[in-house]
């Protein structure tokens, strides 16, 4: 059996792939490092992930990079995170513009350090135009945290329990 080549053209691109993560701390403390390490390896990681599905024509690249639920993680990894964060669009976002790869961002942004807000919305303006991969980074997302956001905004404008549908919860989201 031989092993498959990348070189060979594959006959299905999927239109979106979307990865989660996690475990970069993990492998960090396996391997005798700090936790942070193995994000900042993660990040590296994810630059040649991000070269490849441009490669091959992925239109939209989702990253779970940080979920609401971690922000209960003690405070200097959070702090080294956020970082983490800055340091990546400070060094990634002209050579991702060139690529032509638009930056989306999901998740609440209040919630971050008001520079942080900035480069990211930067980020944002700089590549919309962009259209060779969509790169959703999902930072402060949290499934649940989205649904309190979205019930809070129907109370916000008066929505009655009686009209709450999932078609509406959608529109919310």
């Amino acid at each position: 059996m031989s092993t498959p080549s990348f070189e060979q053209p594959l006959e299905k691109i999927p239109q979106h792939v979307a990865i989660i993560m996690d475990g970069n701390g993990r492998w960090a403390i396996q391997r005798g490092l700090p936790r942070l390490a193995g994000h900042k390896a993660g990040t590296e990681n994810l630059r040649r992930v991000i070269r490849s599905t441009v490669e091959f024509g992925v239109k939209y690249l989702t990253i779970y990079a940080f979920s609401t639920e971690n922000w209960g993680r003690p405070p200097e990894e959070v702090q080294g995170l956020m970082f983490i964060l800055q340091d990546v669009i400070d060094r990634e976002l002209n050579e991702l513009h060139k690529e032509g790869v638009q930056l989306r961002h999901i998740g609440r942004l209040e919630r971050l350090d008001p520079k942080i807000q900035k480069k990211v919305l930067h980020a944002i303006d700089l590549t919309r135009d962009n259209d060779r991969l969509i790169l959703n980074v999902a930072f402060n997302y949290g499934g649940r945290d989205e649904i309190v956001y979205a019930i809070q905004k129907m109370m916000k404008d008066g929505v009655p329990p009686v009209e709450v549908t999932d078609q509406l919860v959608s529109r919310y989201l």
